[in-house]
């Protein structure tokens, strides 16, 4: 029944963004000053907010995991934070993508551009301790723990094209930036397919996880006798 849940987000996340890219390259002109290149930004701040969402559920499930021991918030918090950092990947490059058309280079040590940067080196170094612990308890502790300091740049990341002068682009959605109508709609609707694939992602990672939980068990098992 769980596969069949799967499947059918999985059918309808693809649906939905071939949907959305049909509209995109034919529904929609080209953006006054930036022209077509202006069309990634329908998933760079899509993929902004996945990442950014994905880091608040592990922030949750690593508090719970604190109060209550369960491994099942260790599990949720390391498969967030995973596809999370997927989707905080995809923000970088496609911005780097368009830096290299708009302002003629692939980076520059803005504000926006470095701490997001640093956020996400932050939650990568969050999987490398995990990695680097061996006792699943003490690796779980100790990664609720990163996850936790880890989520305080992110508010940061969010606020600091406000917070300072940048040359990243005001924000489109609130603020000094201004959207037309259609491009608003279709940013916030192709949010919706790459949600999907997140919760997608985030399922398989957590039954791999327990399958991984339930190898080791009993390898310790066996390494007992």
């Amino acid at each position: 029944m769980r596969e069949k849940i799967l499947y059918a987000l999985g059918a309808a996340a693809a649906l939905l963004l071939a949907r959305n890219i049909w509209v995109m390259l034919t529904g929609l002109p080209d953006e006054a000053f930036q022209g077509a290149i202006f069309r990634i930004i329908f998933f760079h701040v899509p993929a902004a907010f996945t990442c950014f969402l994905c880091f608040f559920v592990a922030l949750i499930s690593s508090i719970g995991y604190l109060k209550a021991g369960r491994m099942h918030w260790d599990a949720l918090a390391v498969s967030t934070t995973e596809v999370g950092l997927a989707f905080g990947a995809a923000n970088l490059i496609s911005g780097m993508i368009w830096a290299r058309i708009i302002w003629g280079i692939w980076w520059t040590w803005d504000w926006r551009l470095t701490s997001m940067l640093v956020c996400w080196l932050l939650y990568a170094g969050y999987l490398v301790l995990r990695r680097a612990v061996e006792e699943p308890a003490q690796r779980a502790r100790l990664s609720a723990v990163l996850s936790i300091l880890s989520f305080t740049v992110v508010p940061f990341v969010f606020f600091s094209i406000k917070w300072f002068r940048t040359q990243h682009p005001q924000p489109v959605l609130y603020g000094e930036g201004k959207m037309d109508s259609a491009y608003r709609a279709m940013l916030y609707g192709n949010w919706v397919p790459l949600l999907l694939i997140a919760v997608i992602l985030i399922a398989v990672r957590m039954q791999q996880e327990k399958r991984a939980r339930e190898i080791d068990a009993l390898r310790r098992e066996a390494h007992a006798f």
